[in-house]
């Protein structure tokens, strides 16, 4: 897609737009050919109006006076002609996502795109907003726009489409009739071998509680933006998955930085096995927590070291690892890396290849089997010291986005190490946008909106619909329609 954008410029091969040449690397030839991009993460700016966003480099720079009136009217025309009401001078700042969303796509459709290019359309929308959408594109296609349609949700794809073509490596494997297809069989297009889906069990046995949050607030992240918790409390028990579904900045972030060490409560107690939660990676590690992640390249890993190195260095200082908390020691370092590599079948170029060379899915088999698997520690290597750095299982796991961006061959593999991890025993707090993650992993499930984090609950409690008005901030007698 950022190539037939123009952001990225081919090797070899040609595209033609309505039979004419594309001229490459060059988005503004792209928009001229009517070829419209819709980013995952969308670029409009907050502090501008909607008219402002919608027209911003449509003018040339020597117009003396800008043509709004006529902007304006324009911006209403294809809004109505296209089913996507907006108010012209309502604030960025002020809109849901689903609304900001819309205003994506009237930018496109502002330009005149005829090509509309979506990118994971759905992964900030919530399942009544995902529903909008998918009728807003079905207007469009009966209008005669051509729509691509970028998910690895497969159940939206054949929801949406009329034909479904499938990239496994760089290269085109599939092509076919949507209706002359599955789920299943586009799993094996992508995959290259049949998928088995984790398949929903209760918990085998509830145990105590691991990590209890009591009314924790904590202030904005260092981006200065709005993600937060405003007095969330939670219990966190043994043996017990639970999952966190909401809209992407809504507070997600906070709580998985909370718990990670890397951000401190401002008000209200956080406890980790009876315990004050230290504000400290290092020393959570030590105490059992283990962390998975959002950005699995930005955070999961350094990138330009070895895969071993990755494989080690939240343990770093164990004496299983190293002599004095100096010397590491680099045959018990590479023995723990090669029990990762074969345990969560890692592949890729070798442990001393640089991280950054594995696919998204090996390496986030990477950060699981890091997190998950506890060292082998020799006898001549325990002692007193080794209470610091215990080498059991972790007692608390924190996915955040765990198969964010994976194949659904990795997806299923990722999810079934979580349901191996809760089953002996710990505790796993899984963060997800995505919904149908959510339903299939949770024990309980509670919703996040705006800071706050409502009560949760089993999962069989809950309906796909109750959720997505729950991630849209409706209050539980909103959802039930019971009487306060």
């Amino acid at each position: 897609m950022s190539i037939l954008f123009g952001h990225y410029v081919a090797d070899e091969g040609a595209i033609e737009v309505f039979g004419a040449p594309l001229p490459p690397g060059n988005p503004k030839a792209a928009l001229a050919a009517g070829v419209g991009m819709v980013h995952q993460h969308f670029t409009l700016a907050d502090n501008l109006s909607v008219l402002d966003n919608v027209m911003m480099g449509t003018e040339p720079l020597w117009r003396p006076v800008s043509q709004r009136a006529a902007a304006r009217a324009r911006l209403l025309d294809v809004a109505q002609r296209f089913g996507l009401p907006v108010q012209p001078d309502a604030k960025i700042g002020s809109l849901s996502v689903g609304e900001r969303q819309r205003v994506e796509i009237l930018k496109a459709l502002y330009r005149g795109a005829r090509i509309l290019i979506l990118d994971e359309p759905t992964a900030v929308l919530t399942p009544q907003e995902s529903e909008a959408l998918f009728a807003t594109l079905a207007q469009m296609v009966a209008q005669g726009l051509s729509v691509i349609f970028i998910s690895h949700k497969l159940g939206e794809v054949l929801r949406v489409s009329h034909r479904v073509a499938v990239l496994r490596g760089g290269k085109l494997v599939a092509q076919a009739r949507t209706a002359d297809t599955t789920q299943a069989q586009l799993a094996l297009w992508m995959v290259g071998h049949a998928v088995e889906a984790p398949q929903r069990r209760p918990a085998k046995s509830v145990g105590d509680a691991v990590c209890v949050l009591d009314h924790v607030s904590t202030a904005a992240g260092k981006d200065g933006g709005q993600d937060r918790l405003r007095e969330v409390s939670l219990t966190l028990r043994a043996g017990e998955i639970t999952a966190i579904a909401g809209v992407s900045g809504n507070g997600q972030v906070a709580l998985a930085e909370l718990l990670s060490g890397t951000r401190r409560a401002v008000s209200g107690t956080a406890q980790l096995m009876g315990r004050a939660l230290p504000p400290s990676p290092a020393r959570l590690v030590q105490r059992g927590v283990a962390r998975i992640p959002e950005d699995r390249h930005a955070v999961g890993v350094v990138g330009d070291l070895p895969v071993w190195e990755n494989a080690v260095s939240e343990r770093l200082r164990s004496p299983v690892f190293s002599r004095w908390s100096f010397f590491v020691k680099r045959a018990a370092a590479r023995l723990h890396a090669r029990r990762i590599e074969k345990a969560f079948d890692v592949r890729g170029a070798g442990l001393m290849a640089p991280a950054r060379s594995l696919s998204g899915g090996n390496m986030q088999k990477l950060i699981l089997g890091r997190a998950l698997l506890a060292p082998e520690q020799p006898e001549a290597a325990k002692g007193d010291d080794n209470k610091k750095y215990p080498t059991r299982a972790p007692r608390l796991i924190v996915a955040h986005q765990p198969t964010w961006g994976l194949d659904i061959g990795a997806v299923a593999y990722v999810q079934q190490q979580l349901i191996a991890a809760r089953d002996a025993g710990a505790a796993v707090l899984v963060i997800s946008d995505d919904l149908d993650e959510v339903l299939t992993l949770g024990d309980r499930v509670a919703v996040m909106h705006g800071g706050h984090l409502g009560e949760a609950r089993p999962a069989a409690a809950w309906t796909r619909e109750a959720i997505g008005l729950a991630m849209a901030g409706a209050t539980a007698t909103q959802r039930t329609g019971a009487p306060s």
